[in-house]
């Protein structure tokens, strides 16, 4: 359930949702053509992920969707072998997911490790994704839903631990427990209103591209609202081989100021159309 190293102290830590939050599709249709590929699935249950994906990116995640998204994957993995699964995804992982990684989200990892704090990812799609992407973004840890296999470490079509709902705010308590971490300093990151109780257990809850629900709780709360819209390649952030360490300080520090910018003047369009 959680992969990530224990800490003597307390400290702080920001918690990641996944998809729309840190990668803008769902990340469980993202790998549908690398299945395909690898023999594991059908070309038309490849049509139908991206059919998926596009219900959840443009009208929300309902619990009943999630639990039929849920349920219709678990069926299908029926059989499959987990070991195979997972070498997919980390051979896949770079041309998969880095062109749809969220800058802004990439830019508050930075900060938050740059303040000292612990960085997860956490979602309700399969460790088997997750986890190596936690390794590819060099965060700490993740916490994720996981499968039930047989003695043959094939899937059975069952759920060890569903890593949604209530159950991720209680995944951040118990590592919180484990790991000396903070929750009332800590930092949490989501886009739909199933993650409510994740957002709720931290002293700084932040809504991000947020499904009308949650926007609508986080105005009545006082929370922040943010909108990730700029998906970029890894390798477009790192400064060329030669470049000075001033020159990449300078970079990164525009960069900082733009972020900066960029989100006072989405908070000021968001109070403007409160207003109207």
């Amino acid at each position: 359930m959680v992969a990530g190293a224990r800490y003597a102290r307390s400290v702080e830590a920001a918690f990641f949702d996944l998809d729309k939050t840190v990668i803008a599709r769902a990340s469980i249709a993202a790998f549908g053509r690398p299945l395909y590929r690898g023999g594991l699935v059908s070309r038309s249950t490849v049509a139908r992920a991206l059919v998926t994906q596009f219900v959840y990116m443009h009208l929300g995640a309902s619990e009943d969707k999630l639990d039929r998204i849920r349920e219709s994957v678990l069926a299908l993995a029926r059989g499959w072998d987990r070991d195979e699964v997972s070498r997919i995804v980390r051979e896949t992982l770079d041309a998969v997911v880095e062109p749809i990684i969220y800058a802004e989200a990439l830019d508050l990892i930075e900060q938050h490790q740059a303040a000292g704090r612990r960085v997860y990812l956490i979602s309700a799609s399969p460790a088997e994704i997750v986890e190596p992407l936690a390794e590819y973004l060099g965060v700490d840890g993740a916490m994720a839903s996981e499968a039930l296999v047989d003695a043959d470490n094939r899937y059975t079509g069952g759920m060890a631990f569903y890593c949604y709902g209530p159950y991720k705010a209680q995944a951040i308590r118990d590592l919180a427990r484990g790991s000396q971490i903070d929750l009332a300093r800590s930092y949490a990151y989501s886009d739909s209103y199933t993650d409510l109780p994740m957002l709720e257990v931290v002293g700084h809850p932040v809504a991000v591209n947020p499904d009308r629900v949650l926007a609508r709780f986080a105005r009545e709360r006082g929370w922040p609202i943010t909108q990730f819209v700029r998906p970029v390649r890894l390798r477009d952030r790192m400064p060329p081989a030669g470049v000075s360490a001033a020159v990449a300080g300078s970079v990164v520090a525009a960069t900082g100021a733009g972020f900066a910018l960029w989100r006072y003047t989405q908070r000021s369009s968001t109070r403007l159309a409160d207003r109207r």
